[in-house]
């Protein structure tokens, strides 16, 4: 199997996973908003910023070590998961007794046990993170998305039983430990892994050292990310926390549904050629081609759609989540470039100079986030909306620098990706102007109108538009469209 088509056969069983993931998510978190308030949703994102941090302490990166190592034994997975253990603990033991000064500080005496249960966690995550990164690294996609589904669905049924019988917040975060608890359950035997206890720290140098750098380019990123939610919990409070959390995990569901799909078979495929600098050039620019087509539209789309499509499935109490969404999702195709560059610098182990742009987004996210506060969460969103610019700008240089690539070759590979899209908005356009007074006014209708007009005008154009940097993938898939419409009785 060619590298291309090996990629893409992982990238299809991540993409499935990831797809049935977001959809179910998707529609359990419909039913979620509508029996719990945003302020549910509020204290669990103010929780997640502290534990979610911790986090990435706790597995210091080397599951990603082990992962992107040319070769890794028994005693290397003993000693990470003795470690991994160790850390867990502590890191519990000191949320534990931190909870009640985070209870005082966020004056909300909920807290300090809502924030013990859930750092429970800690204590599972050793038993997931190792299976997991045995599964990645054989490229055992299949299983790892069965096991995805199947957490998502218990975890998700736990708290949708919970919310509906009125336990508020407590139904998110027990929903988060059953999740955990299942796939602590399910992973090891598919992995064929057993815990093994090792203290011989000198095998550990060589994945710490590049663990310290994975863990602390994902502290910082998810630091940088989670700092609007601080900044906004600390001076407007809960609620605009939930709605603004609301809008960026909609306007980032078409990177997790895709890009994010790719960045992991993308870097285990460089991190197998790292020595074969022409094969993962290839690699890079085919990918960004072709994730930017799949994935554009879904922002596009997103960015024209907000507002009724936050009212209708969500209802008029979250409809302050709209404006930030449209704006926000016009960051999606910036996200993309960054993230697949950062597949580059992940697999050539360039992690150190990704860790210096990591640390000016972080500055420019916490001044954005600053600045848009007077003018709301649409200020703040538009703001965001330029740091994203410059990340995917700085990302890129620093991947073409690795690789050797041109700006003529990025904007080359998303010539395709432009000229779809650009199609797509001018029907977008056409539709919202031709369509009837009672569709607009009616948001079913409307939303029902534009997906499926302009999903089809765009799934034309992909298909048949002369455009030869698609041409294999247009011969693929009408390959497959001919095959299921001869298969049919």
């Amino acid at each position: 199997m060619n590298p291309v088509n090996s990629i893409r056969h992982g990238v299809t069983w991540l993409f499935m996973g990831s797809t049935g993931g977001k959809l179910l998510a998707f529609g359990f978190g419909i039913v979620l908003a509508r029996l719990l308030a945003p302020e549910d949703f509020g204290m669990l994102v103010t929780i997640h910023i502290f534990t979610g941090l911790a986090g990435f302490v706790s597995g210091g990166g080397m599951g990603q070590a082990l992962i992107r190592a040319k070769e890794a034994v028994k005693p290397d997975y003993d000693i990470v998961f003795t470690l991994q253990i160790l850390i867990g603990c502590l890191i519990y033991s000191a949320f534990f007794l931190a909870a009640p000064w985070f209870a005082q500080w966020y004056k909300t005496p909920l807290y300090a046990d809502l924030l013990r249960v859930s750092a429970l966690s800690f204590i599972f995550r050793p038993f997931v993170n190792l299976p997991s990164s045995i599964l990645h690294r054989n490229m055992r996609y299949k299983a790892k998305t069965a096991v995805q589904i199947a957490t998502l669905l218990i975890s998700s049924m736990v708290s949708i039983i919970m919310a509906y019988y009125g336990y508020g917040v407590w139904s998110l975060i027990i929903g988060g430990i059953a999740g955990s608890v299942v796939s602590m359950i399910l992973l090891a035997p598919l992995a064929g892994w057993r815990p093994g206890f090792s203290l011989d720290f000198r095998r550990a140098r060589d994945l710490a050292r590049y663990g310290v750098l994975v863990s602390a380019n994902d502290i910082v990123v998810y630091v940088r990310n989670q700092a609007a939610n601080f900044i906004l919990g600390r001076t407007l409070g809960a609620a605009p926390v939930g709605l603004f959390n609301k809008a960026d995990s909609l306007s980032r569901m078409p990177h997790g549904l895709i890009t994010g799909s790719v960045y992991q078979v993308i870097f285990r495929a460089m991190a197998k050629e790292q020595d074969d600098l022409d094969k993962s050039h290839y690699l890079f620019i085919r990918s960004l081609c072709l994730v930017s087509v799949y994935v554009t539209p879904f922002y596009l789309m997103a960015h024209w759609i907000a507002d009724p499509l936050i009212t209708f499935l969500y209802g008029a109490k979250w409809a302050g989540a709209a404006a930030p969404l449209a704006i926000l999702a016009l960051a999606g195709p910036f996200l993309t470039i960054a993230n697949m560059s950062g597949a580059v610098l992940a697999a050539r182990n360039w992690l150190g100079r990704e860790l210096g742009v990591q640390l000016i987004l972080l500055v420019l996210v916490v001044i954005a986030t600053l600045a848009g506060l007077p003018y709301g969460l649409v200020g703040v969103a538009g703001a965001l909306v330029l740091v994203a610019v410059y990340n995917a700008v700085h990302m890129y240089s620093l991947a073409s620098r690795c690789l050797g690539t041109t700006w003529i070759q990025l904007l080359v590979a998303l010539r395709p990706a432009i000229i779809l899209n650009t199609v797509l908005a001018s029907v977008l356009l056409l539709l919202h102007h031709t369509l009837p007074e009672a569709v607009r006014d009616n948001d079913p209708g409307y939303l029902a109108a534009m997906l499926l007009g302009g999903g089809l005008i765009y799934a034309l154009c992909f298909l048949f538009l002369p455009i030869a940097a698609l041409a294999s993938e247009q011969d693929r898939w009408k390959a497959r469209l001919r095959h299921r419409g001869s298969s049919r009785p």
